[in-house]
């Protein structure tokens, strides 16, 4: 199941290449749902889904399809740690109140469940 936001684009950051395998690419969305008090929500793409960002600019208005993830870490010393993020499946530009983009994802082209890596059961890092 999906969860659907959308806003305005706040930051972009660069493609990360966490491991030959794995790369990430993570930017901010500015939700006002009540302008006195925005709401900047940090988003990730992952793998070949990088480069939806490509096309994208700071400002402009776009529309977020995406999960919520969980996982908890131990540290070597024992210490128990939890972090989500927010992994997007799309996301696409939203101009004069309509959809401008390709059709919906069906669900034979949704991403493939997490690896080990992934999920971050496979290292020793937080994140």
């Amino acid at each position: 199941m999906g969860i659907e936001a959308s806003g305005k684009l706040h930051v972009i950051f660069d493609t990360k290449q966490v491991t030959d395998r794995f790369q990430k690419r993570e930017f901010v969305v500015e939700m006002s749902d009540n302008p006195k008090y925005p709401q900047v929500v940090l988003f990730q793409l992952t793998g070949d889904r990088c480069e939806q960002l490509d096309r994208l600019q700071v400002g402009d208005q776009v529309r977020i399809e995406f999960s919520l993830r969980g996982r908890e870490w131990k540290s070597p010393t024992g210490e128990v740690k939890y972090f989500n993020s927010l992994d997007v499946w799309t996301i696409e530009p939203v101009r004069a109140g309509r959809r401008d983009s390709a059709p919906p994802l069906d669900d034979g082209d949704r991403p493939p469940p997490l690896d080990d890596f992934e999920r971050g059961t496979g290292d020793d890092v937080p994140f």
